[in-house]
C-alpha cells in the first residue's frame, strides 16, 4: 500500500464540489495517467493524473471518471471505469481493483469494466 486509506466521504464531497461548479447539462470525463515506459521492456513508477484522484480516490492506470449531474438516470451521474483484472493480471501487473474494492475507494456506486466504456 503507497498510503494510508484516506477516507471514501473525501472523495465524495470533493466531486460534489466539483459539480456544483459545473454548467448546465455538461459532462466531464477524468481518465488516468498512461504508464510511461522507460526502455522497450521495462515502465516507470505509475503516477496518477492529480484531478482524477481527488475527484475518485483511484491510483490506478486505465481508469475513466465520468461525471454527468444531469443525466436523466440517477446511476448514470457519476459512472467510474476501471481495468479488469484477473489471477493473471495480479501475477504479472500486481494486484487491481476489481468492482467493489474500486467502488469502497470512491464511493462511485456505478463501477463498470474499462471495456464497456465505448459500449456505454
Amino acid at each position: 500500500m503507497r498510503y494510508n486509506k484516506i477516507p471514501t466521504s473525501l472523495f465524495i464531497k470533493n466531486r460534489r464540489n466539483f459539480i456544483s461548479k459545473m454548467e448546465p447539462n455538461s459532462i466531464a470525463i477524468l481518465t488516468s495517467n498512461d504508464v510511461m515506459p522507460n526502455n522497450a521492456d521495462d515502465e516507470m513508477g505509475f503516477t496518477q493524473n492529480n484531478e482524477l484522484f481527488y475527484l475518485s480516490g483511484i491510483d490506478q492506470e486505465e481508469s475513466i471518471l465520468v461525471l454527468y449531474p444531469d443525466a436523466a438516470s440517477l446511476e448514470n451521474r457519476e459512472i467510474l471505469f476501471v481495468k479488469e483484472t484477473s489471477d493473471l493480471i495480479k501475477i504479472w501487473e500486481g494486484d487491481k481493483l476489481n468492482q467493489n474494492k474500486a467502488f469502497e475507494v470512491s464511493g462511485v456506486k456505478n463501477v463498470k469494466w474499462l471495456k464497456d466504456f465505448e459500449l456505454t
